[in-house]
């Protein structure tokens, strides 16, 4: 393994644990930048651009949190056997639905109709 590589190992984000570490981070950032709005743009343009900052964090932590796989819980349920899953119907293959007249298709039914038999 590359030197590079075992330094990029260290920029991973692995676990849960770390994304609410990041995200604190993030927060706190944000609120220090919003300080400085607020100090800047005295006023509503200085409340709005300071609950903008702030909202980002949301939203990146939303996307964090989406990104690491929670951990496996090794509950009594793992142990319990699984049912076997019903197979998928396929789209692409025309069914004949029950109606009430049976499965026979529409044709059949009109009068004077009979199947065509070829020889």
């Amino acid at each position: 393994m590359t030197m590079r590589m075992k330094i990029a190992r260290l920029f991973t984000i692995k676990t849960r644990t770390e994304v609410w570490l990041v995200i604190y981070a993030l927060a706190m950032g944000a609120v220090e930048r919003g300080r400085h709005y607020l100090e800047i743009y005295p006023g509503n343009m200085g409340m709005m651009l300071a609950l903008l900052c702030t909202g980002v964090v949301f939203l990146a932590g939303a996307k964090l949190l989406d990104s690491v796989k929670p951990p496996q819980l090794a509950t009594a349920r793992s142990t319990m056997p699984r049912m076997p899953r019903r197979p998928e119907l396929n789209r692409s293959r025309p069914r004949l639905r029950q109606t009430r007249f049976g499965s026979r298709s529409q044709i059949s039914r009109h009068k004077g109709s009979r199947p065509t038999i070829l020889p």
